[in-house]
């Protein structure tokens, strides 16, 4: 396996690889950035003032840098040099495939089912969550599922693909549910929603383009220079600091400027949680089954998992800010993503651990800790 996609997040024969300090208490951190932009946004209502200022037309600056800064290290991150190994992997078609159908067909779809579902008379909430339901997951599914013990290799092969995908179908997909068939749903709802083509690929090429061409040629330019050790070893783990500082600044700017509207409108957010909540566990839920069905071993089946029940809430608050403004109700549910997504899927990595000892038996175990060495 180590000649193929099948690498684990360990390295082959070693101790399990403990995360970093910053990573171990992640979901502390992030609470404590909504935390304190909640604060900043209620009780020092000047900050908002001034953030606003710092904007050109519908984009604020200090946000924008922010998500660029986040998203650069994953992408980075990602080993673009291995997506040509995908074929060679066994049931690489079904996978794959799998992956596919799940993140391009089923999620997007659930997403938009559960907005209509839940918020039929809050439009500016639910095209939040189908901006969210189509931003698919590219960053944070590192993260769960390296704590799943999930493939690695896999996980990042999957994110380079999602990377990709969402380059050339983010804008297209986002005005198909929302301007058309939206309207199908709701005669004139779709017309009444103001999104081109244009405007969403625009976005997407600033907030996601940038980023992953930056990432691209960071790799390809450092790697063959410094050797993949001191690349994978010294310069990731230093990077990686920058995206989670660059996120927890971000969620610090967007709950600040969003904060009265989450304090004085409670019951919005928890509509707004409610569809999340149902989607991050039907996702996962959905893909492990799946993956049971077609006998996929556990790691990646972890993966797969993962990367269905995970969004780039990143991308999604992006595009949400640079197309309808940052004070809109479409911005303020996308910022509610993080807030449920981190401890649900937190949760889940729990409830894969558990599956593994569940459903994988010891001997499935042994041959993986066998490939794995």
């Amino acid at each position: 396996m180590s000649e193929t996609v099948g690498a684990h997040c360990q390295p082959p024969g070693g101790a399990p690889k403990k995360l970093s300090f910053l990573n171990r208490y992640l979901t502390l951190w992030i609470f404590a950035a909504m935390g304190m932009g909640l604060a900043l946004g209620v009780f020092f209502p000047g900050v908002a003032d001034l953030l606003n200022k710092l904007s050109i037309g519908t984009t604020s600056i200090p946000i924008a840098i922010g998500l660029i800064l986040m998203m650069y290290p994953p992408l980075a991150k990602v080993r673009y040099e291995e997506l040509g190994k995908l074929t060679k992997m066994p049931e690489s078609r079904a996978m794959f495939s799998t992956s596919l159908a799940l993140n391009y067909v089923v999620g997007p779809l659930l997403m938009f089912a559960l907005a209509w579902i839940f918020l039929p008379d809050l439009p500016e909430y639910r095209i939040g969550l189908i901006l969210t339901g189509i931003a698919r997951c590219i960053a944070m599914v590192l993260v769960w599922n390296q704590l799943a013990e999930g493939d690695c290799e896999y996980a990042a092969i999957l994110v380079a693909l999602n990377s990709v995908f969402q380059i050339a179908l983010y804008s297209f997909y986002a005005y198909f549910l929302i301007a058309v068939l939206s309207d199908v749903v709701s005669p004139g709802s779709g017309v009444a929603v103001s999104i081109s083509i244009a405007s969403v690929a625009i976005s997407v090429l600033i907030y996601l383009g940038i980023p992953f061409l930056a990432g691209i040629i960071t790799r390809y330019t450092l790697l063959p220079r410094k050797g993949a050790e001191w690349y994978d070893e010294i310069f990731i783990p230093r990077l990686s600091k920058v995206s989670l500082l660059a996120l927890l600044f971000t969620i610090v700017v967007m709950f600040s400027l969003q904060g009265e509207n989450i304090v004085r409108l409670p019951l919005d957010v928890v509509r707004i949680a409610i569809p999340l909540l149902i989607y991050f566990l039907t996702m996962f839920l959905l893909s492990f089954w799946v993956s049971l069905r077609q006998k996929f071993d556990y790691p990646h089946t972890a993966a797969q998992s993962f990367t269905a029940a995970s969004n780039n809430f990143e991308l999604a608050i992006a595009i949400a800010v640079g197309v309808f403004g940052i004070g809109s109700g479409v911005a303020l549910a996308t910022v509610i993503g993080p807030l449920v997504e981190v401890p649900v899927l937190i949760s889940l990595v729990n409830l894969s651990l558990y599956f593994r000892q569940k459903y994988y038996t010891p001997d499935q175990r042994v041959k993986e800790a066998v490939q794995k060495a």
